[in-house]
């Protein structure tokens, strides 16, 4: 994205603001930053194939391997895990997800080292719209990705039926906090290398200690007390409740986490995962402001 792509530069404010919001037409101007950065992720995403196909290898290994190979180890007599490719088939949209997501992250720390995010930095546009259009981009993308692999929902037993429309506005909303934890990484880190060794470490664990690949409930000692204390693991088991069939079974009256005695609704899950994004765009935000 070229300069001429945001406009002409502007003076910086000390907070780094720019004077957008004194100035005739600044709302008008950060919705046209908004569909401009959105667009470019949108180009990004079609045009790199390879990178589409790769990213659906590793979700449906889980799925068809993992999940297949587990529920046949678990045998029938097991009510609860009955079938495991059900119960796994969110942790699987989840990892669909995360990884075009934090791609994002990667193309900021590229885009800062090739001087193109210089160029977005003078523009006279506030850098919180600047974030909100990469994430917006990002987590289009990575709904995407969900929507591809919830056509396969079939072998895992799951239904075709208009509630998967839900499961995929939430998996929007969970890519965006993937999203924002990526462009918060990538504001902080300059260096390709240690950005992806970082975000590697943090997702992992992460993605483990959401319920995703285990029951969320009854772990003992610091396991649960992990599990729990992870944003994910709601997001995992708003997925799996809000799936039809056997899914919101094995998931929203057995396995879902419980706090104090009491099962969070899907509603407030999803809330949490909201306000998460929310949280982790402010902090990006105010360390994008520092002049760079």
């Amino acid at each position: 994205m070229t300069r001429t792509d945001l406009a002409t530069p502007a003076t910086e404010t000390p907070d780094g603001t720019g004077r957008t919001d004194r100035e005739p037409g600044g709302l008008a101007r950060d919705l046209r930053t908004l569909r401009l950065l959105w667009q470019r992720e949108m180009i990004r995403f079609g045009r790199n194939r390879l990178r589409l196909a790769m990213g659906l290898v590793t979700p449906l290994m889980f799925l068809l391997i993992l999940g297949t190979g587990l529920s046949s180890a678990l045998g029938a007599g097991q009510d609860s895990l009955r079938d495991y490719t059900t119960y796994l088939f969110p942790g699987v949209l989840m990892m669909a997800v995360q990884a075009p997501s934090l791609a994002v992250g990667v193309a900021i720390v590229w885009d800062r080292q090739a001087g193109v995010l210089r160029q977005m930095l003078v523009a006279p546009v506030r850098r919180s719209v600047l974030l909100a259009g990469i994430c917006l981009g990002g987590a289009s993308t990575g709904m995407a990705y969900g929507g591809l692999v919830l056509l396969v929902a079939g072998a895992a037993d799951v239904p075709y039926h208009p509630r998967l429309l839900l499961v995929l506005l939430e998996l929007g909303l969970i890519a965006f906090a993937f999203t924002s934890v990526g462009v918060l990484a990538a504001v902080c880190i300059r260096r390709i290398e240690s950005f992806q060794v970082v975000v590697s470490l943090l997702m992992m664990p992460l993605l483990f200690l959401s319920g995703a690949m285990f029951p969320a409930r009854g772990l003992p000692g610091w396991l649960g007390g992990a599990v729990l204390a992870n944003p994910l693991t709601y997001g995992v088991d708003a997925l799996r409740r809000t799936m039809p069939g056997d899914g919101a079974d094995l998931g929203g009256r057995v396995l879902s986490p419980e706090l104090w005695g009491w099962t969070p609704p899907v509603l407030l899950e999803i809330s949490m995962i909201g306000l998460v994004a929310l949280l982790l765009l402010g902090v990006a935000t105010h360390r994008f402001s520092r002049v760079e």
